[in-house]
């Protein structure tokens, strides 16, 4: 992000990943682009339109939004389309997210008290917030078509209905010794699972998982084995598998990606060991001896492939890969 532009770049996956057969006989191990275009300022967040070939992204410098055409067969350039104003200023970005609908609109804010739902073909406010505070975000997520979490820093999360002027439901950080923490949020929305699972993991690596219909209760919970410091608030990434019941992924605490299984867990306070770690990006030939560590600034699950995931690091790094859960004698 240091040069005086950044790219945008739409890969295709590699198709030796995508072959089902044969795996040996494809040659093709990289990815390939297929729309690239440039943007004049730094990229802290991106999100993609379901259902169109829209892009939405934030800076990380205001709470303003830029809009993307990702081109089509005529074109293989991404180019910059309009803009959303964001309700209030910001030096740490907006957080975005995109409900699963057929309608072009997207949710956005910076703090609890400035988010709102857009209508990008208008750019009419079809919804906004009411929070009695203005505490940070960390992240927004749909549960539904118009329902969602937005999430705080300090650990407290809100869950509202964008059809409803009702008050939102919310609920304070879980408890935590020592000095005040922050908290990074994802929720469950897996068709296949019993309940909507909430989980948030914080800065000293505590992991508390509640159910979406009780989220001042804890379900379960551990101490995870992550690197509590350094890290940046925007590269910390919790998830939860799409398609695997009980299990997410950890980043940006180091440049490791981590599989937990919270099968196991209790409500007490217990440590946790990962299934599995990613470490090649910490690895990775561009880390020289001399330069600073290589921290995973960003990852996500295949939403079709259950076991495989995307991870890009500091470096500039974009991997592709597949995870096996290790054999228990």
């Amino acid at each position: 992000m240091s040069s005086s532009k950044n790219e945008l770049l739409e890969l295709r996956l590699p198709l030796k990943l995508l072959a089902d057969e044969n795996k040996g006989l494809c040659a093709e191990r990289d990815f390939k682009v297929v729309h690239g275009g440039f943007s004049e300022g730094p990229v802290r967040c991106l999100r993609h339109i379901p259902g169109t070939r829209c892009l939405v992204t934030n800076d990380g410098l205001s709470s303003d939004l830029q809009l993307w055409d990702l081109g089509g067969d005529d074109s293989d350039v991404i180019r910059r389309t309009g803009s959303v104003q964001g309700m209030s200023p910001s030096q740490t970005g907006s957080r975005i997210a995109a409900p699963p609908s057929t309608s072009p609109q997207v949710l956005h804010g910076a703090q609890s008290s400035s988010v709102q739902l857009t209508q990008l073909t208008t750019g009419q406010t079809l919804y906004r917030l009411e929070a009695d505070s203005a505490d940070p975000l960390s992240s927004l997520k749909f549960v539904s078509e118009t329902a969602f979490l937005a999430s705080c820093c300090n650990g407290t999360v809100y869950l509202a209905d964008a059809r409803t002027s009702a008050a939102p439901q919310a609920s304070p950080p879980p408890a935590s010794a020592g000095e005040p923490v922050l908290w990074w949020t994802d929720v469950s929305v897996a068709p296949q699972q019993s309940c909507c699972g909430v989980i948030r993991i914080s800065s000293s690596g505590q992991a508390v998982v509640s159910d979406l219909r009780n989220l001042g209760g804890t379900v379960c919970q551990a101490q995870l084995e992550v690197q509590t410091s350094p890290w940046k608030l925007e590269d910390v990434t919790v998830s939860w598998a799409p398609a695997l019941d009980s299990c997410f992924s950890a980043s940006g605490f180091s440049g490791l990606v981590q599989i937990y299984d919270t099968g196991g867990w209790r409500t007490e306070l217990q440590d946790a060991q990962p299934l599995f770690q990613h470490a090649g990006h910490a690895v990775s030939p561009q880390h020289g001896g001399d330069s600073a560590p290589t921290v995973v600034t960003s990852h996500a699950w295949h939403p079709e492939r259950p076991r495989t995931l995307l991870s890009a690091a500091s470096d500039g790094s974009v991997h592709v890969w597949d995870w096996v859960e290790p054999e228990t004698s």
